[in-house]
């Protein structure tokens, strides 16, 4: 048996080259707009599949964009699901975060500073308790 075999079918799309900065390429899909929402349901790991429309952030390049402007690239016999900043940050689907997730102020309100413990001793000090 051949280990290069694909994990999953190649989509059925041309391709161009997608750029890295160090150089290198990998192939990316070129998907028509009216196929989008279809290779979304395709690739998209997650439940509920969010709509094209829906906003949501590359938390590596920490940029949000449309779901709709998504890439699809075709790596070590894969189809990647990827952020239009995967060039520049290599997120793909799982590095997404949606709008539920950027407001973290019910963490913060949960977790304060006086809540964790100083088992390592990180307290401030002053420069005279510096040893050297």
């Amino acid at each position: 048996m051949n280990d290069e075999m694909p994990i999953e079918e190649r989509l059925p799309y041309p391709t161009k080259p997608m750029y890295f900065p160090d150089g290198t390429s990998v192939e990316e899909f070129i998907i028509p707009d009216e196929d989008k929402e279809i290779v979304l349901a395709q690739l998209y790991p997650f439940s509920p599949i969010p709509k094209l429309t829906d906003e949501v952030e590359d938390m590596h390049a920490y940029k949000k964009f449309i779901v709709k402007d998504f890439r699809v690239t075709w790596e070590h016999g894969m189809n990647y699901l990827v952020s239009p900043y995967h060039p520049e940050s290599g997120g793909t689907v799982i590095d997404w975060i949606d709008e539920s997730n950027w407001n973290n102020d019910e963490i913060d309100e949960e977790f304060s500073e006086d809540d964790v413990d100083d088992d390592f001793n990180f307290t401030e000090s002053k420069d005279d308790d510096l040893p050297f």
